[in-house]
């Protein structure tokens, strides 16, 4: 099997007395993304800042590409690129100007900076822009310039901040279509509080809570463990509400508006088909039935556990 492009071992990091993460461990595949989740100060972007070689961890292991992070920082960084989550741009340089800036930084060959600089333009389909001052880009153009100088010197494993954060809904379409198109043939991680930008575009997640991991595993995997504890019903001919809560699994039941219903129950999906049965055996004609799903801060805190009911989630 190949070396993982990135190896964390047992990290652990405090600021003066307080612990931010503790014992994190995780390993990140060459190709593909991975989404670090987690609510806000949950411990993202220490571990992200330690990965990066940002921030020096108080125990614990970081391998980039089998370089240790900490001994060697200087090549274990050659295999990094890095996207805030405010992208670092210069706004008075040109789109070129600016590029040709991060690729000296990365401290590449003079030779192969334009061929790099162009390299990314494409990738990110900012080509038509090399003369633009960046700040007269829209903040959409602006996002993928910085995505551009983060793969400018074609790192092997690239990091990103909240990457559509502040984007109206077109861009952030078009920022996962080209975050998906690098991962094609590079290794990227995501970090972000939001639930929906990991399932629309991660393979496997690893989610962060009080600075410890509580879930580790593919994105199928997550969705199977989260699965619904309440659903709504619609009916033509609606029962009594102690009726629905009669039905056997049924916790309880609430009335949202006239024939609508919110139940909540225990146990597996089959609640349906009892809901069906019990509605044409009384006649209530059901129009409607809607699962939903626990919210993200639920899922935090069941996974943390800090609640004690576990109805909600798989064993």
């Amino acid at each position: 099997m190949d070396t993982p492009i990135v190896e964390v071992k047992h990290l652990s990091h405090r600021y003066s007395v307080e612990w931010a993460i503790r014992d994190i461990s995780f390993s990140i595949e060459k190709t593909g993304i991975m989404g670090l989740l987690g609510s806000n100060g949950a411990g993202k972007s220490t571990t992200m800042n330690i990965i990066c070689g940002v921030l020096n961890q108080t125990e614990g292991d970081v391998a980039i590409n089998g370089i240790d992070l900490r001994k060697n920082p200087v090549e274990a960084k050659k295999h990094i690129g890095f996207l805030p989550q405010k992208p670092p741009l210069h706004p008075d340089l040109t789109v070129d100007e600016y590029l040709v800036h991060c690729a000296t930084l990365r401290r590449m060959e003079s030779r192969s900076i334009r061929a790099a600089v162009e390299r990314a333009k494409e990738r990110c389909a900012i080509g038509h822009f090399s003369k633009r001052l960046i700040k007269n880009l829209s903040g959409g153009y602006q996002q993928r310039v910085g995505i551009a100088q983060a793969i400018v010197h074609s790192p092997q494993f690239v990091v990103m901040d909240e990457p559509t954060n502040g984007l109206d809904p077109n861009q952030i379409v078009e920022i996962r279509t080209l975050i998906k198109e690098i991962a094609r043939d590079h290794s990227v991680l995501i970090s972000t509080h939001i639930l929906s930008e990991v399932q629309a575009t991660c393979r496997d997640i690893r989610m962060i809570e009080h600075g410890r991991m509580v879930f580790s595993g593919s994105m199928d995997d997550f969705n199977n463990y989260v699965v619904p504890n309440t659903l709504t019903a619609v009916f033509a001919e609606p029962p009594a509400a102690e009726e629905l809560a009669r039905i056997e699994q049924v916790l309880r039941v609430d009335e949202l508006s006239q024939g609508r219903f919110r139940i909540r129950f225990s146990g597996d999906e089959t609640i349906t088909e009892r809901l069906v049965a019990s509605s044409v055996e009384n006649g209530w004609r059901l129009r409607e039935i809607t699962p939903e799903r626990c919210s993200l801060d639920v899922i935090f805190a069941k996974l943390s556990g800090k609640l004690e009911n576990d109805s909600d989630l798989r064993p």
